[in-house]
């Protein structure tokens, strides 16, 4: 068979590419640094429909100020060094630091959440069956990334030409200094695959000033938290190969039926700490004789979190994926795979290791294989093998400083969490297939209502974030999509205030108008042409030359357009059910969203400054109208 068996039976690989993982990495292209007057330009664009004349005077100043003096020489040098780091892009450096420096909490402020849809055979969504088919997927997703089998990523423009046999069996041939040319010729893309090896044995250890990354690919033991409740067995045997099925059944089921009460200070809540606080707390569990409990939290290949409810609806879903209760998560862990009472399953990622393309791709073959290669069913036994023996529960010494750190942790998650609302729609008048056979991007349409919804409830244009991966090019993170433009602006008007004024022609033509200005922005964004990046690297590059920060970038509109208030990101696939992620700024809107086929969801958080319900109200409303101008019905207003 292709999937490699080993002598328990059980599959150790998902699938065995015939073109090597990596193959693509070596010569994919490099992420550009753009021009400065493009960029420039493009900021101004972004600027434009959040200020009025007098404010958008006095930036535009600064922005010509700063391409001819300062800015120029920045960017000279941001050249200069790109050139002499030819084996990464950029922003890695000033990306990563960004992340691993910042001070906030990661859970609400960077983790994200993407949750599993059911398995579409129902008895398998039990919690025992779920938690071992997801947990045996996951490792055989790892052992196929690491043994070079696992099927590298690639973007197929046209799959008939590419995502083929024969394609594959000419370009494994191909070295790998130029294998991306090959791709490139028949319109394929491959995409960066070196954030992949951080989904496993991976946690971000919390250092005053700034986090550090830490991986142990040697570690073999799972990591599971159950009631606040922390438990290790190994995964992997001593030969390299996985533990059988039945013994991971046995061993899930085991720590399923522990009926050890929940810990007076669960240990879970550190990590939803300030990080200069966390990193304090943490010397001292280190000085208090937890350094092997720490390092097995740490060194495991992955967290799989248990919870003791069924879920509800999809708002508690959201709550539940997003933050859940603090005990029964540890939020620096690469990821944590959620398994609820009721087999509903989700993952809530650390956002400073990778982005949501690596951790899309795990999902989607987890589901696939968990679903379609289950290793056990519901009537399968679990082996008899002395589980107490197996398993270890890690007990953490705990003392008064730390109690009282812990206890302090607890009560600032549950004020955070309680002041977060998640609300979300679906609307059922069309999506995907309606908008294309309008010739209008779904994307487009999406951020439009977005802008009008906005309009509608605040009666204002706000900075807007999207987010878009640059994963074409070798180390490429995200560049910002800036949805707001004078376009999106114009014609959210027209549907807000002045509907009377405009026949249903003149309205198609301001959505078309606004989908083709996004459709620009997009492509320019995926191919690295997008101009936050480029503005945070010279930013960056002149604080750490120790240089005064440019007048640009203490103008107040730069700091305005950078305070997201609409924080937006999007995915579709046939393995996730939704995703989520908190609002960026304390008075700004997370929203995940997604085009179907025939119907579009949105999935919004917030805080009390703003009212999430009713901004889904306004958003629904603008689809309505939308589609419905589309179609060319009259509107009312």
């Amino acid at each position: 068979g292709r999937r490699g068996y080993s002598s328990a039976g059980a599959a150790e690989f998902l699938h065995r590419s015939i073109v090597p993982t990596m193959h693509y990495q070596k010569s994919l292209p490099r992420l550009p640094v753009p021009k400065l007057e493009d960029t420039i330009m493009r900021y101004l664009n972004a600027q434009k429909p959040l200020l009025n004349d007098d404010q958008f005077r006095k930036t535009e100043e600064l922005a010509h100020a700063f391409e001819k003096g300062i800015g120029r020489d920045l960017h000279e040098q941001l050249v200069a060094q790109d050139n002499q780091n030819k084996h990464t892009s950029y922003i890695t450096g000033p990306w990563f630091d960004m992340y691993l420096k910042a001070r906030e909490p990661v859970v609400l402020n960077f983790n994200a959440f993407m949750s599993f849809n059911p398995d579409p055979k129902p008895e398998y969504n039990d919690q025992l069956t779920r938690a071992t088919n997801m947990t045996v997927s996951a490792i055989r997703f790892m052992k196929t990334f690491r043994a070079g089998y696992l099927e590298p990523e690639v973007f197929h423009l046209n799959p008939e030409k590419s995502d083929t046999e024969l394609f594959k069996k000419i370009i494994r041939f191909v070295p790998s200094s130029v294998s991306w040319f090959g791709a490139y010729m028949v319109n394929a893309y491959p995409l960066d695959m070196s954030q992949y090896f951080r989904l496993f044995n991976s946690t971000r250890v919390p250092k005053l000033e700034k986090d550090e990354l830490y991986t142990d690919e040697k570690a073999k033991h799972l990591l599971v938290l159950r009631n606040g409740n922390f438990y290790v067995f190994d995964v992997i045997g001593s030969d390299g190969n996985m533990l059988k099925p039945s013994e991971i059944q046995a061993h899930l089921k085991y720590i399923l039926s522990d009926n050890s009460p929940a810990p007076a200070f669960p240990l879970g809540y550190l990590s939803s700490e300030n990080r200069d606080t966390w990193a304090s707390l943490r010397k001292n569990l280190l000085d208090n004789g937890n350094e092997e409990a720490l390092q097995k939290v740490d060194s495991a290949v992955f967290c799989l979190s248990l919870d003791d409810f069924p879920i509800k609806d999809f708002v508690h879903l959201s709550h539940t994926m997003l933050h859940g209760d603090g005990a029964n998560r540890w939020y620096d862990k690469s990821f944590n795979l959620i398994i609820t009472k009721d087999g509903t399953a989700g993952i809530n990622f650390e956002h400073s290791w990778g982005d949501g393309v690596a951790v899309l791709r795990f999902q989607n073959e987890v589901f696939k294989d968990s679903t379609k290669s289950p290793a056990i069913s519901p009537q399968s036994q679990p082996a008899s093998v002395d589980s107490s023996k197996a398993v270890q529960k890690l007990d953490f010494k705990l003392n008064d400083a730390l109690k009282a750190g812990i206890s302090k942790a607890k009560q600032k998650f549950d004020a955070t969490v309680e002041s977060l609302s998640v609300n979300m729609i679906q609307f059922q008048e069309g999506g995907k297939e309606l908008l294309k056979q309008k010739k209008v991007s779904p994307d487009a349409v999406a951020q439009l209502a977005f802008q009008m919804a906005f309009l509608r409830q605040y009666n204002q244009t706000v900075a807007t974030y999207e987010s878009c991966s640059t994963a074409a090019f070798k180390h490429g993170r995200t560049e910002t999509i800036r949805p707001a433009s004078v376009h999106t602006k114009k014609c959210s008007e027209a549907f807000v205030k002045e509907l009377s004024k405009h026949s249903t022609e003149e309205l198609q033509k301001l959505i078309v108008e606004c989908s083709k200005y996004h459709g620009r922005l997009t492509k320019e964004a995926a191919m690295g042409q997008g101009f936050d990046r480029h503005l945070f690297g010279l930013r960056y590059l002149a604080l750490s030359k120790g240089l005064a920060l440019p007048d640009f970038y203490q103008d107040q509109a730069y700091a305005r357009l950078n305070h997201n208030i609409i924080s937006t990101s999007t995915l579709v696939s046939p393995a996730v059910q939704l995703g989520g992620f908190g609002p960026v700024v304390s008075d700004g809107f997370g929203l995940g969203y997604q085009v179907h086929d025939d119907w579009i969801g949105c999935n919004v958080s917030s805080y009390p400054t703003r009212n999430g319900e009713e901004f889904l109200q306004c958003i629904y409303k603008s689809l309505e109208d939308i589609f419905n101008v589309l179609k060319g019905k009259k509107i009312g207003s």
